[in-house]
């Protein structure tokens, strides 16, 4: 079982990674800033670490495997939330990339609540420069129509 400081320790990760997740979408004043994603990060984070100590609190296999349920709910739960944010106008789909960003948090939570903090950071640290180099980045149509 986890100690409060180790419990402690992941979510100021989770918090971290969240922040620097979203401070690309803050800076472009998109919907999920960094509030938004460290909030999505640190409570992804805090059901893992619930996860994570459920088996010990309740005991016995069915509460193992209700760990792994609820780490897999999370994955649900934020694609429920990105999927608030997506618009679709006539032609264009507005919010993608930022629901996607909400989901891709989710995962750094997870990582970080369940203590994979360094692959948690290169998720979270690759996904932000991609952002960044990407931003502008369009795949022109080639249909004469349009």
């Amino acid at each position: 079982m986890l100690d409060f400081s180790q419990m402690f320790i992941r979510l100021l990760v989770a918090l971290a990674l969240g922040a620097l997740m979203g401070l690309e979408r803050e800076l472009v004043g998109k919907e999920a800033g960094i509030r938004t994603l460290m909030l999505t990060a640190s409570g992804a984070a805090v059901f893992s670490i619930i996860a994570l100590n459920f088996p010990f609190l309740a005991g016995g296999a069915a509460a193992s495997a209700a760990s792994v349920g609820m780490i897999a709910n999370i994955v649900i739960a934020a694609g429920f939330l990105g999927t608030g944010i997506i618009i679709k106008s006539q032609e264009h789909v507005h919010g993608l990339t930022s629901a996607m960003m909400i989901w891709t948090t989710a995962g750094v939570g997870v990582l970080a609540g369940i203590g994979m903090a360094e692959f948690a950071f290169a998720v979270a640290v690759t996904t932000a420069i991609l952002l960044y180099l990407l931003r502008g980045f369009t795949v022109s149509s080639s249909d004469p129509a349009k």
